[in-house]
């Protein structure tokens, strides 16, 4: 079976404390883009074997790997005995804060619950999927939606509108476990995701762009300005909006009009080596 992974971008990202383990309680709104993954995943019966395979070299392919971390979870659940085979070919950045590992992850937990005659609701499938990561959740569904908790209540929301969007990819990596333990919440500038969220469902545009957010857009452009620096080049090229994505380091702009994306996707090629010109789903 082949699975297409998108690529998510944050529209909104909040977090109002810490958990006793350590982990943010999230508050976001996600939506999926046109970038994506491609996910094959073959059985083998009776043969127990786990095989992992990328066309990038960047990548784990072992426990390392949310996806081999998601066939072992549904095989020790479900007490399947077959092997599985999986091939990902990448097309979403490494490390960019576009939630590619947790895209793959969740293609194969869909996958798997098709090939198995599981009969897991997406609903099932997210619960399942928090212990590998708190993204892969949101990638069962792949929809526009607000992400609390850990990242296990999804609340589907209006779709996105079909603006085009740029992501650009500077050439560095950013480890997310380092910027949120550099979280000061008496520090936090909060969002109201509450108008997002809102601006989403009456398709308000204006409330849209006013609300979106990322509260941990200045831990990381403090540790790596080239990321702030991208994101003014963005604005002053004409986007509408501008902001970084998870814990970075890709940066997203909008634009209402197709022409001035292109425009800013031509001139951002020679500021930045990986560009995208996608659209939300």
């Amino acid at each position: 079976m082949l699975e297409k992974a998108p690529a998510k971008i944050n529209l909104g990202l909040d977090t109002s404390l810490r958990y006793p383990d350590g982990s943010p309680k999230w508050d976001m709104v996600m939506t999926s883009v046109d970038l994506a993954d491609y996910v094959s995943v073959q059985t083998v019966p009776n043969s127990n074997k786990v095989s992992v395979a990328t066309d990038s070299g960047f990548l784990p392919n072992d426990q390392r790997n949310l996806a081999y971390q998601a066939i072992h979870i549904l095989k020790s659940r479900f007490h399947q005995t077959d092997g599985v085979t999986v091939k990902i070919k990448k097309q979403i950045p490494v490390a960019a804060g576009l939630g590619g590992g947790s895209a793959d992850a969740a293609a194969v937990l869909r996958a798997l619950n098709q090939m198995w005659s599981l009969g897991l609701t997406l609903e099932e499938l997210a619960k399942i999927s928090l212990t590998i990561d708190s993204d892969v959740p949101y990638c069962i569904y792949n929809q526009t939606a607000r992400v609390t908790g850990h990242g296990e209540h999804i609340e589907l929301l209006n779709s996105f509108p079909h603006y085009p969007i740029v992501i650009a990819k500077p050439k560095l990596s950013v480890s997310t476990p380092v910027i949120l333990r550099q979280i000061d919440y008496d520090k936090l500038d909060h969002l109201e995701i509450d108008q997002l969220v809102d601006g989403l469902n009456q398709q308000n545009e204006r409330k849209m762009f006013a609300s979106m957010g990322n509260v941990l857009e200045p831990i990381t452009t403090e540790v790596y300005p080239e990321i702030k620096a991208l994101k003014q080049k963005m604005l002053d090229l004409g986007a509408d909006v501008a902001q970084m994505s998870g814990t970075g380091p890709s940066v997203f702009a909008i634009c209402r009009k197709l022409s001035r994306a292109k425009r800013l996707q031509n001139s951002l090629r020679g500021f930045c080596h990986e560009v995208y010109l996608v659209r939300a789903l």
